[in-house]
């Protein structure tokens, strides 16, 4: 169980939240939530001009809203920002985001109810999934359509899944023993204008990414031996001179995996030095892991951060301190790193690729089979795992063209600026899932390699990665289909497999 106070969760609590496991708010995020609800709640009976509380929304900032239709403003708000179109977002992201716009509320800066945060996560704890469409959302003023469908189920409206089932949101409460929410003045807003989708979209693919870093250490670890690389590029003296932190871990990862190596050679014994997809893995690879670092801290800051417009400081002194209107809902932190994200792992992808080329390709494989089959001509052997891989890495560089730098107003040029960062998150965990798939190839094709030379001759953990791609595909000994294979493997990725087998062998990896 993961408790929820607004201050303190982590991005391995995002990843078990996202994989089911319940969230519940801890007293002391609940006791925050009054203070700021008796402000909002002062400011209706006074009468006060507050955006979004009694006035309208976005150009309708100047409109004035009277105490009495204060609450149907509320739910106007939910009914027509529900303009998200397209595929409903994974299962995953959106118990997460069920999550984060409660961790966000318990900050006490929002001016809900408690029983709005508690309805938040019955919902995720009773495994209800509103139906929330990937595509609408600017990135500024929030995630707003993709919010609005979200909180739509909380007052009894919209769809969720449940059960396997796709039902109204209405269906959906009544089956999981819960009551829609009437909502009170500032909570309809409070529900949406936050950065919880591009941020669990964010958070979720980074946490891909970063196994999917260790994984292709192991990965290239069995290319190297495969293609009989030179580990001296690897030497701590080497990396010393040259202190990037992600360097660092990825040489060292490598020298870890290929420790017992019989098939790695030494400088002069059959080259000088190796071509730069073997020689440079720490660089290349350690320049993605110091971008995930930054990306990880970003996010971190994120998932504990209040970002509702108007924010409430009941603590403030004079009551014109009190209600703030700002812009915390901007999500350009969020959207530049999701498009770091997209450009690190590209390069990851490419040399991955160039490895696989390398193995595939008898003019560049050092005494391989050509397409690793000993019947070449009359079977093509592997030749097309190098081209998926190739569509796969050519696919990722258009996605990391960057959405970040975009930009289209909104709301009669009030909103006149927006970070487009969902959309770079949802970019970047489509690269996410194309580099599983490339990785993959390179995994297929490296164990083909490895078995045309000597298994048996292979370092600890290399060994320990070859074993594992073994358990999800055999050698090919015949031409067959190899799009299932991929697959296969790509999953064992993404499930882990890969890594804690080399666990389990080296230790686990930086």
């Amino acid at each position: 169980m993961v408790w929820l106070d607004g201050e303190r969760l982590t991005l391995a609590d995002c990843r078990r939240i996202a994989a089911g496991e319940p969230a519940v708010a801890a007293p002391e995020g609940i006791a925050r939530l009054a203070a700021s609800r008796a402000v909002i709640e002062r400011a209706v009976a006074d009468n006060r001009l507050v955006y979004g509380v009694t006035t309208g929304f976005g150009r309708f900032a100047d409109v004035a809203i009277s105490p009495e239709q204060a609450a149907e403003l509320q739910i106007n708000l939910l009914r027509s920002h529900a303009a998200g179109v397209g595929e409903p977002l994974p299962p995953d992201v959106v118990r997460l985001c069920l999550a984060l716009r409660a961790n966000s509320l318990l900050q006490g800066h929002s001016g809900v109810r408690a029983a709005l945060v508690e309805l938040l996560l019955a919902c995720l704890n009773a495994g209800i999934v509103p139906v929330v469409p990937a595509q609408g959302s600017l990135g500024a003023s929030g995630d707003l359509a993709p919010l609005a469908h979200m909180a739509l189920v909380l007052v009894g409206r919209g769809e969720a899944f449940l059960g396997g089932q796709r039902l109204p949101g209405a269906e959906a409460l009544r089956r999981a023993g819960l009551q829609p929410l009437a909502l009170a003045p500032k909570e309809g807003l409070a529900l949406i204008n936050g950065t919880q989708v591009m941020t669990s979209v964010a958070v979720l693919a980074h946490a891909r990414a970063s196994d999917l870093l260790a994984a292709a250490d192991a990965i290239a670890a069995l290319t190297c031996e495969a293609l009989r690389g030179i580990p001296a590029a690897f030497a701590p003296s080497l990396q010393a001179v040259r202190p990037h932190p992600g360097q660092a871990a990825a040489a060292a990862n490598l020298r870890r995996l290929l420790e017992e190596s019989r098939l790695c050679t030494r400088p002069g014994e059959l080259r000088v030095q190796d071509p730069y997809t073997l020689r440079c893995i720490p660089q290349v690879h350690g320049a993605a892991r110091d971008a995930l670092a930054y990306i990880g801290a970003t996010l971190a800051t994120e998932v504990n951060a209040a970002t509702d417009n108007p924010l409430i400081f009941a603590d403030a002194g004079d009551a014109g301190d009190q209600i703030l209107s700002g812009g915390n809902f901007h999500g350009q932190p969020v959207a530049v790193a999701a498009d770091c994200l997209a450009v690190a792992l590209g390069g990851i992808g490419a040399m991955s690729e160039r490895r696989c080329e390398r193995l595939v390709n008898p003019a560049l494989s050092g005494g391989l089979p050509a397409f690793l089959t000993d019947r070449a001509g009359l079977r093509s052997g592997l030749m097309l795992v190098q081209y998926t891989a190739a569509s796969l890495v050519s696919e990722n560089k258009v996605l990391a063209h960057p959405a970040s730098v975009d930009s289209i107003p909104s709301s009669a040029n009030q909103e006149d600026h927006v970070s487009m960062g969902t959309i770079a998150a949802r970019k970047a965990a489509t690269v996410v899932a194309n580099l599983a798939r490339i990785l993959a190839a390179e995994w297929l094709c490296a164990a083909q390699a490895v078995d045309f030379l000597d298994p048996a001759a292979l370092g600890r953990g290399s060994a320990a990665a070859y074993a594992a791609a073994r358990k999800v595909v055999g050698f090919f000994d015949a031409d067959q289909e190899p799009g299932p294979a991929i697959e296969g493997l790509a999953a064992s990725l993404l499930d882990r497999t890969l890594l804690d087998a080399v666990t389990a062998a080296v230790g686990a990896l930086d």
